[in-house]
């Protein structure tokens, strides 16, 4: 008769740990949809204000008269609220597990074998965070007018004069540039982690492929987000 010795308390603190990994995992499927979509809608400035403030207005009034204005946004905001709520619960969760639990030896030899991107994948989650608030208040919630040369009026009415207005100053377009390079970070470590958890890296060259899916998704993440920004500042668009 087949026995165990591993306690009942540790079992069911690895199924739980376990449970913990597929929620992170499917809730970073779920931002990197968006993000995905994010990107793209953020490219349509460069083809200049009456087409990115068609875009914004057609997000709002997508479904209509079945959704109420803004109510596809709405539907949005409201499962990223609870994909970041699971996300955050999960790694912070995860986090004080494992440090409660590592020892000092296992530490140094993990981190010998670590990359850039997981070792900063945890405190760059932070920032990120922080960004996200940032980014909240900034073009969402509050929408204050950051460049004194812009016309207040001009900045409230116009997606793409508030976008444009920011990003003509050096230290919004550094501070989204910094954010974006930790998303890509985040991003690489964060597809590989989730191909781990789904068991979709069980051989070498499956282990390859998810790396290199991970890559191509941060690059195209971060050449995506980064280029209405640079393209705004240099008066390209």
């Amino acid at each position: 008769m087949a026995t165990t010795t591993l306690p009942t308390k540790r079992k069911g603190a690895a199924r739980s740990s376990i449970g913990l990994k597929l929620l992170m995992a499917g809730t970073g499927v779920i931002f990197i949809l968006y993000v995905l979509l994010h990107m793209y809608g953020n490219l349509k400035a460069l083809a200049g204000q009456e087409s990115f403030d068609t875009y914004a207005h057609h997000l709002r009034t997508f479904g209509e008269p079945m959704l109420p204005y803004e109510g596809l946004l709405w539907i949005v905001r409201v499962v990223l609220i609870l994909a970041i709520v699971g996300h955050l619960y999960a790694a912070f969760t995860l986090w004080s597990r494992n440090s409660g639990a590592r020892s000092q030896r296992y530490a140094v030899k993990k981190a010998a074998h670590s990359t850039l991107a997981s070792r900063t994948m945890r405190w760059g989650g932070v920032a990120l965070l922080a960004f996200i608030v940032f980014h909240l208040i900034h073009f969402t919630i509050a929408k204050p007018n950051l460049n004194s040369e812009a016309s207040a009026e001009a900045v409230k009415e116009s997606p793409y004069v508030m976008i444009s207005a920011s990003f003509d100053l050096w230290w919004v377009v550094l501070i989204y540039t910094v954010a974006i390079a930790a998303l890509g970070m985040h991003l690489y470590h964060g597809v590989w982690s989730a191909a781990q958890t789904m068991g979709l890296t069980g051989s070498a060259t499956a282990r390859s492929r998810a790396k290199a899916l991970g890559a191509l998704i941060a690059a195209v993440v971060v050449v995506g987000f980064l280029i209405p920004p640079y393209a705004l500042f240099l008066d390209l668009v």
